[in-house]
C-alpha cells in the first residue's frame, strides 16, 4: 500500500493508464541490486530511487576520484576521496526517503556474489570490465535472477536483458572474453561523458518495465547505440546450441586472461610512496599519454605506451624500474612488451596505477 505522501510523490506515474497504482506498488515491493555506482550506476540509481523502487542495493569498493566527475553525476567535488557507496546512499536517501538503501562497500567476488545477489529480485550490471560481467551473469544464472546488462566504450553503448524466463544469458552473446589488450576500461580508453547517462537511463527504463510488468522488455535482444551518429539498432541474441554449462563460480580474472602480477614484478602504492620518500635509486616511468601526464603525474619519465619502442634506449637495465599508468593495465602491457621483445628483467608494475596511488592521500 502507498501512503498519502507516496501517492503525491508518484502522481505522474499514477496518471499513466498502463502503469497506475498497480505498477507503482510493484516498484515499492521490489528489491534491486546495482553492481557499481559509477558512470552507468549513477543514472540507474538516481532514476530508480526517484521512481520509487522500494529497496536498492549498491555494491562498489571504490572511492570517488576527480576523473569520475566528468560522467558520474551522483558526486560533487566535495565527494573526492570518499567511498562511493556512502556518498551514493546519502544522495539517494535525500532524493527519496521512502526508499531503503543497502550499501556494500566491497568488490563483488566469486566468494561473496551468491550471498549478496540472492537477496534481490533483479540485478543491474553497471560494471566496466569483463571479469565482473561474467561473474554477475553466472551468479544470476545459478540463482535464476534476471539481469539487465549495460556497457559503454568511447562513443558506443549497449543494453540487454539476460536470464529472464529462460532467455539467453551473457555467455550466449559473448561465449569467450576478448584478449585483455582489446578490452580496456574507461580509465584506459576514455568515454564520452553523456554516454553512460544515456545507457544507464535505458537500463533503468528496462528495470521499471520488468518490475511494473509493462511494455516490451529487451529480452533476447541487444540494443546498440552510436552516440557520434545517433544511430541505433537492435540485434536478436540466439541461444547457443552448445551452451557453456554454469554450475559454479570460477576465477574470472583467469578466465578472462588477466594475469595478476606476483610480488616479484609488482610495487604497491604504499611501497612506491616509501621509495620516493627515502629517495631510493630507481627509475620511474609513466606510460600514459602526454595529455594525461599534463593533468597529473608522479614526476616519472614520460614514455607513452603507443611509442614505447622509441624509448628503450633510455630505460635502465641495471637498477629497478617502476612503470605505471592510470590503472595498471597499460603498464602491464608495457612490461610484457619490454620483457618479451627487449629482454628487460628489472621491471616492476605499480599496482592499481596512479589512481590507486592518489587514493592513499
Amino acid at each position: 500500500m502507498l501512503t498519502t505522501d507516496e501517492l503525491r510523490r508518484y502522481n505522474r506515474h499514477l496518471l499513466i493508464p498502463e502503469f497506475g497504482l498497480a505498477g507503482q506498488e510493484r516498484l515499492k515491493a521490489a528489491r534491486v541490486l546495482v553492481i557499481g555506482c559509477g558512470g552507468l550506476g549513477s543514472p540507474i540509481l538516481l532514476y530508480l530511487a526517484a521512481a520509487g523502487v522500494g529497496t536498492l542495493g549498491i555494491i562498489d569498493g571504490d572511492r570517488v576520484d576527480e576523473s569520475n566527475l566528468q560522467r558520474q553525476i551522483l558526486y560533487g567535488t566535495e565527494s573526492i576521496g570518499k567511498a562511493k557507496v556512502e556518498e551514493t546512499a546519502k544522495r539517494l536517501q535525500s532524493l527519496n526517503p521512502f526508499c531503503t538503501i543497502e550499501p556494500y562497500f566491497e568488490q563483488l567476488t566469486s566468494k561473496n556474489a551468491l550471498g549478496i545477489l540472492e537477496k534481490y529480485d533483479l540485478i543491474i550490471d553497471g560494471s566496466d570490465n569483463f571479469p565482473t560481467r561474467y561473474l554477475v551473469n553466472d551468479a544470476c544464472v545459478l540463482l535464476n535472477k534476471p539481469l539487465i546488462y549495460g556497457a559503454i566504450y568511447r562513443f558506443e553503448g549497449q543494453v540487454a536483458i539476460f536470464n529472464y524466463q529462460n532467455s539467453p544469458n551473457y555467455r550466449d552473446l559473448f561465449p569467450t572474453p576478448p584478449p585483455p589488450e582489446l578490452a580496456p576500461n574507461c580509465a584506459e580508453a576514455g568515454v564520452l561523458g553523456v554516454l553512460p547517462g544515456i545507457i544507464g537511463s535505458l537500463q533503468a527504463n528496462e528495470a521499471i518495465k520488468l518490475l511494473a510488468g509493462i511494455g516490451e522488455p529487451l529480452v533476447g535482444k541487444l540494443f546498440v547505440m552510436d552516440a557520434l551518429t545517433l544511430t541505433t539498432r537492435i540485434i536478436k541474441i540466439p541461444r547457443l546450441p552448445a551452451r557453456f554449462i554454469i554450475d559454479k563460480l570460477i576465477d574470472y580474472d583467469e578466465f578472462c586472461g588477466i594475469k595478476t602480477p606476483d610480488w616479484e614484478i609488482e610495487v604497491t602504492p604504499e611501497q612506491l610512496a616509501e621509495m620516493l620518500k627515502n629517495n631510493l635509486d630507481f627509475q620511474l616511468i609513466d606510460v600514459r599519454e602526454a595529455n594525461e601526464y599534463a593533468v597529473d603525474n608522479l614526476g616519472g619519465e614520460l614514455m607513452p605506451l603507443s611509442v614505447l619502442t622509441d624509448f628503450t634506449g633510455q630505460i635502465s637495465r641495471e637498477k629497478m624500474v617502476v612503470i605505471h599508468c592510470q590503472s595498471g593495465m597499460r603498464s602491464q602491457k608495457a612490461i610484457q612488451q619490454l620483457r618479451e621483445q627487449h629482454g628487460f628483467m628489472n621491471l616492476k608494475n605499480l599496482k592499481g596505477g596512479l589512481a590507486a596511488f592518489r587514493k592513499m592521500h
